[in-house]
């Protein structure tokens, strides 16, 4: 059974030439803003082809909320996206009073603010200067999935070959309910933190990275 995707309003994003606030603010730099009615992977492939480097969320995304797991869900697989093509994320993120809990999103592009730990600033520079490009991400190959994830400090790797679990990665790239998911294919992705549940959403953490920007066996 493949996972029915979110049902998520489309939203508007702002968009920039450049990695670089004072750079983006120069004439011809904006690139306005961009509603996003598509799925993450392809709205962030369409705006890298347009000429964006930089997107600014229209509002923060707070995990700690079920009654906002939609617009999280969605939200998170878009920054994902974007990061996975190099794309600088203007956003902010709620994670709660959990210290730690930020390793969980870890592998996207470090947000503006980390909102809701004992340190926000130390938190959010521990994300900053800890954050490379393909930190978790998933690749398709003849017939399998392989997972290389090391948002916890050490390369942890999976190789999935089942059906049934393609078929949830497959439903799970914008998010989707819960419920959708086969039980006991759920339970092994979340016991090893490759989905995440938010109210009645679920989030499949690793992008999709079609081109490794080291040799893979450095990342």
């Amino acid at each position: 059974m493949t996972p029915a995707p979110t049902a998520a309003a489309p939203f508007l994003v702002t968009a920039a030439r450049d990695y670089d606030p004072e750079v983006s603010a120069l004439p011809g730099m904006s690139l306005g803003r961009y509603e996003i009615d598509l799925s993450g992977g392809e709205a962030a492939r369409r705006l890298f082809a347009a000429g964006a480097r930089h997107v600014t969320l229209p509002r923060p995304v707070d995990v700690t909320d079920p009654a906002d797991a939609a617009w999280t869900v969605r939200a998170l697989s878009f920054v994902g996206a974007l990061s996975s093509m190099a794309i600088s994320v203007d956003w902010r993120i709620r994670t709660g009073p959990d210290p730690d809990a930020w390793r969980h999103y870890s592998h996207l592009h470090p947000p503006t603010a980390v909102l809701g730990p004992p340190d926000p600033a130390a938190t959010a520079l521990a994300w900053r200067t800890t954050y490379y490009i393909c930190k978790c991400v998933y690749r398709h190959g003849p017939g399998f999935l392989q997972v290389r994830d090391r948002r916890y400090g050490e390369l942890r790797r999976f190789t999935i070959d089942e059906p049934e679990y393609h078929a949830a990665v497959a439903g799970l790239a914008d998010g989707a309910h819960a419920g959708t998911v086969p039980e006991p294919v759920l339970a092994d992705l979340m016991a090893e933190t490759l989905v995440l549940r938010f109210g009645d959403h679920l989030w499949w953490a690793p992008y999709r990275v079609r081109r490794w920007s080291e040799a893979p066996l450095v990342i």
